[in-house]
């Protein structure tokens, strides 16, 4: 499965209980790509907006019918704070950057410019909506990043699995686990010819991840000192790639910081889904202590 799959209608403005065959939940389903200006570009997401949450089982029907990597579910339909979770075709995600920046343009849409607080599984995390030349972009602000050295042994398996060599690698940026929501394995390239050059065993790095509690690989290859091209594995989801991941970039910006491979304050912009023909443009604001920003623009699909 990828993440331009035909999705299910998104017109839609009730969900069916599967079980009973009765009226459940009402809500708006909207389908919007996040990260770019063209609805060519980006990372498509569902968001669904209503007075109350779906049971889990109706929320992973409607994000599995919808197709995209993710879906995010939001409750109430009004007011500054909100409910929200995340499902991917396969499962539940704790956090998820494309969708959250789809989300906050979507409240844009309907409740006007303003900062949403989205009450995650893993935190709060504010969402600010701006409108600017007749744009709507949202900016969100991740939980406190960490990270971890990468294991030796995991290193060797995911290298194994990409057919990635050690000497391939950009020994600037060393692997890391990094967390700012979930979990990902950063993984820096010495070369563009390297990182755009992907092919994986699906089975093999879904079943390494799952046990790892990975959520993307996080593919970089560092084009100048502001600017990264980005490649995201995503077979957890059941997903081969995702064209956009602001979960990720938030992590990545976490870890560069943390880790003391760049001097904050700082700004950098992530470059994904190019490869893809989905080209998304991620601009990650890195403040010295706190969350990590992540913000970008959104355009509706339906």
């Amino acid at each position: 499965m990828t993440t331009t799959d035909t999705p299910a209608n998104s017109s839609q403005n009730v969900l069916v209980d599967s079980h009973a065959g009765q009226l459940s939940h009402t809500g708006r389903l909207r389908r919007l790509a996040a990260f770019t200006q063209n609805t060519a570009g980006g990372n498509p997401a569902g968001v669904w907006i209503g007075e109350t949450l779906p049971s889990s089982e109706e929320m992973q029907k409607i994000a599995t019918q919808v197709g995209f990597s993710e879906t995010a579910f939001i409750a109430p339909a009004s007011g500054k704070v909100r409910m929200i979770r995340y499902y991917s075709p396969e499962a539940e995600v704790a956090f998820c950057g494309h969708a959250t920046i789809a989300s906050g343009v979507a409240l844009g849409d309907s409740d006007g410019d303003n900062t949403y607080l989205l009450n995650t599984t893993v935190g709060e995390v504010p969402v600010t909506v701006q409108t600017r030349n007749n744009l709507r972009t949202a900016a969100l602000t991740s939980v406190e990043p960490e990270y971890q050295d990468a294991p030796e042994s995991l290193l060797e398996n995911i290298l194994a699995i990409l057919s990635w060599k050690r000497d391939e690698l950009d020994p600037a940026i060393p692997p890391a686990r990094a967390y700012a929501g979930n979990w990902h394995f950063v993984l820096a390239a010495a070369s563009k010819e390297r990182l755009d050059n992907l092919q994986y065993d699906f089975e093999a790095l879904k079943q390494l991840m799952l046990d790892d509690d990975l959520t993307t690989l996080q593919l970089v290859w560092r084009d100048s000192e502001g600017v990264f091209h980005s490649r995201n594995p995503f077979p957890v989801g059941g997903v081969v790639e995702d064209p956009a991941t602001g979960a990720a970039a938030a992590a990545l910006g976490g870890y560069l910081r943390e880790a003391g491979l760049i001097k904050a304050p700082a700004e950098i912009t992530l470059r994904q889904g190019e490869i893809m023909g989905r080209p998304g443009l991620l601009d990650v604001s890195i403040p010295v202590t706190g969350g990590i920003s992540v913000s970008g623009t959104a355009v509706s699909l339906d």
